[in-house]
């Protein structure tokens, strides 16, 4: 896939990192030359961004995010995706477990700071659909569609490759092998830490649980370069 122009300022542009996790988009957000703040409710001690905050990270938008020039949220998406709708939803609700839904109030928030920024999740969520990314695009060993929100700037979509064959693993009792791992979850021919590594290109974390959460930084590298094209009016 094309790579947007990499434009170097004498100031980093300051880049707000919200429901940042261990910074999967952090470390792309810095490959392309921002200066990154990351927020999250949890403690993250693999953080790979410039500087950390723990708390709310909804609230944080609304009281700091018009200081940042550019603002990446990712709010969790459990209580997002085709998992937690229909049938899913009834035997969740059942089970007595709840997701909180977060895109709503993180697009408020995001609104009210008056700066350019963008939201991920997952197919199946409320997010808009301006941008699809996917690991193929980036010669990945993850799949790992995700949908982008963009607001106060905007990029033409990129070509989706076709895919080169399944992800691994079992499915309905039949084991079919990949060049691609399920980067999810436990069990069943899923991803072990290393190989999440390695699909991802994430190599701060051991931690299984965040390394699954965690978006290639590949994906916001490119987001980051196109947004400063864009704002710049730098042809890719």
């Amino acid at each position: 896939m094309t790579q947007p122009t990499l434009i170097r300022r004498s100031r980093r542009p300051r880049l707000l990192d919200a429901f940042c996790c261990i910074g999967g988009a952090a470390r792309g957000y810095r490959s392309a030359g921002f200066h990154v703040t990351g927020v999250d409710i949890r403690p993250q001690p693999d953080y790979c961004g410039d500087v950390f905050h723990q708390g709310d990270a909804i609230e944080f938008i609304r009281t700091h995010g018009h200081e940042f020039d550019f603002i990446h949220a990712s709010p969790p998406c459990q209580g997002e995706g085709a998992p937690t709708k229909g049938t899913n939803a009834a035997r969740n609700a059942t089970i007595g477990r709840t997701h909180p839904r977060l895109i709503a109030p993180t697009r408020a928030a995001l609104e009210s700071t008056g700066r350019p920024w963008v939201m991920e999740n997952v197919p199946g969520s409320e997010v808009r659909k301006d941008l699809r990314l996917c690991g193929e695009q980036f010669g990945l060993g993850v799949l790992m569609h995700r949908y982008f929100e963009l607001s106060g700037w905007s990029v033409v979509q990129p070509a989706h490759p076709a895919h080169r064959g399944r992800v691994r693993g079992w499915r309905h009792g039949e084991y079919f092998d990949g060049p691609y791992v399920a980067a999810y979850g436990k069990g069943g021919g899923k991803a072990t830490v290393e190989e999440i590594r390695q699909a991802k290109g994430i190599t701060w974390s051991t931690d299984h649980f965040n390394l699954r959460e965690a978006l290639p930084p590949a994906y916001t590298e490119w987001i980051g370069a196109a947004f400063l094209t864009a704002r710049l009016g730098v042809a890719a």
